[in-house]
């Protein structure tokens, strides 16, 4: 009893993919066809009928005839669970889904912009509009106040700066991390309303209307510089033909 209580334990922890002694990982991969040795299995039809509890000499029988593989899913259920799949099939869709993903995936980009207490007007604007054009993007900006001499002991001189710089860009993004002290500098974090995919599909939109309209204006210069030089003959003759008729004593 104690020797197939040992084994049905080891058993589990191979079906968790751990090693029996280490405790560590041993493969991600799932068991098919021979590799499945359970007496019995709970069959899942290829598509995804629930077919029953059979034995799994059946199961893979079942495999063979309609060219396909045994597959088992969910290894803790008890019985575990198999299905019929065409494994090449499944493993090629999983690792297309994967490489979508990661290419779907928007890493987390902090941007930083410096700031003096005592900036001047035109210089914020400047920093501004970089920390405007930042957060559009998607991405979080880190703005940092830095102090020198006396203006340590003015800390409040920092703060409102950069509470006027949060307020002015509220539309864009919010204040993630609040206004903090960090030895000569006063550092506050903005992050954007928008994640950096919707960012960028907005980008993608805008540039795609500016395009649209740019071609629109090219096709409507070039309508109408085809009509003045069709119109061009025509108009001149008219021209010219009033001009004989302007002196009046002529038509005497």
């Amino acid at each position: 009893m104690a020797s197939a209580w040992t084994d049905d334990i080891v058993r589990q922890r191979i079906d968790r993919h751990i090693h029996p002694s280490t405790g560590g990982p041993i493969s991600t991969e799932l068991r098919i066809n021979d590799r499945i040795r359970v007496q019995e299995v709970r069959l899942v039809g290829p598509s995804g009928e629930t077919v029953g509890i059979v034995p799994t000499a059946d199961a893979l029988r079942l495999a063979q005839e309609a060219d396909l593989d045994l597959v088992e899913i969910a290894p803790m259920a008890r019985p575990p669970v198999c299905k019929l799949m065409d494994y090449g099939k499944f493993k090629y869709e999983n690792a297309q889904k994967a490489r979508e993903a990661r290419r779907n995936q928007t890493n987390v980009i902090i941007k930083e912009m410096k700031l003096r207490p005592k900036i001047d007007a035109h210089d914020y604007e400047t920093k501004k509009g970089h920390v405007v054009r930042f957060l559009k993007a998607g991405d979080k900006v880190k703005i940092t106040i830095m102090f020198r001499g006396r203006e340590q002991h003015r800390p409040e001189l920092g703060f409102r700066l950069l509470q006027r710089l949060a307020e002015d860009v509220t539309e864009l993004g919010f204040v993630e991390s609040s206004p903090k002290q960090d030895g000569r500098n006063m550092i506050m974090v903005l992050g954007p309303h928008k994640k950096k995919a919707e960012a960028k599909a907005d980008y993608l939109v805008q540039k795609a209307e500016k395009e649209a309209e740019r071609e629109a204006v090219v096709e409507y210069e070039k309508a109408e510089r085809d009509a003045a030089h069709a119109a061009g003959p025509v108009a001149a003759k008219k021209e010219r033909g009033r001009s004989e008729n302007l002196d009046p004593e002529i038509e005497a």
